[in-house]
């Protein structure tokens, strides 16, 4: 204060440091190496995905898509990657322990006790490809045109029998479930999907 007046914008040395501290100034002190400093990351953090609340395990989808389109299939639980496992069961309709996109799927309101189905051992590595062991150069691309038929690993097929054995159980409790879950779901020429109550 100087005659009773007050000067704004002046401070003390110690200030005047965290002013320019906090204020992003360059600093009058720089250091004799180069400091790395990490850079910006645009990657964004991964959520886990969220599952709707329809799916539950034990549920009775529709599949829309895909090679088993149409079909009935049970939940089983979700997995990691936000991917549904589900199973026909295969005796009934055909189609195997496998993962579909839960965008893809219709929840009904049709539930299966599957409290007594072991899957804990299943996840997102179980159906990893294996792989392929090629010939290296053109002639090794050329040399395989004849495509070879999928084979299904032994402990694939034993882990189908264990879930569909406990699925089956439970299905055969509930009259006319077998039935329904045997047969394709469609839609007729004046049915309306918006208006039904799955």
């Amino acid at each position: 204060m100087a005659n009773g007046l007050r000067v704004l914008g002046t401070t003390g040395p110690k200030k005047a440091v965290k002013a320019a501290a906090t204020t992003g100034k360059s600093a009058r002190y720089y250091p004799a190496d180069d400091v790395p400093r990490p850079k910006h990351s645009r990657a964004k953090k991964q959520n886990a995905p969220k599952i709707r609340a329809s799916l539950t395990p034990g549920t009775v989808c529709i599949l829309l898509s895909g090679r088993f389109r149409g079909k009935r299939v049970v939940c089983l639980k979700a997995l990691e990657s936000g991917l549904l496992l589900v199973t026909g069961p295969y005796k009934i309709n055909g189609v195997p322990l496998r993962r579909v996109n839960p965008a893809y799927v219709i929840g009904t309101s049709t539930k299966v006790d599957v409290s007594g189905v072991d899957v804990s051992s299943i996840n997102d590595a179980y159906f990893a490809r294996a792989a392929s062991k090629s010939a290296d150069g053109e002639d090794g691309f050329f040399a395989n045109d004849a495509a070879k038929a999928a084979v299904v690993s032994d402990q694939r097929k034993a882990d189908q029998k264990k879930v569909d054995a406990a699925v089956l159980k439970a299905v055969e409790a509930t009259p006319l479930l077998k039935n329904y879950l045997g047969s394709n779901f469609t839609l007729g020429k004046h049915d309306r999907p918006h208006n039904m109550v799955f």
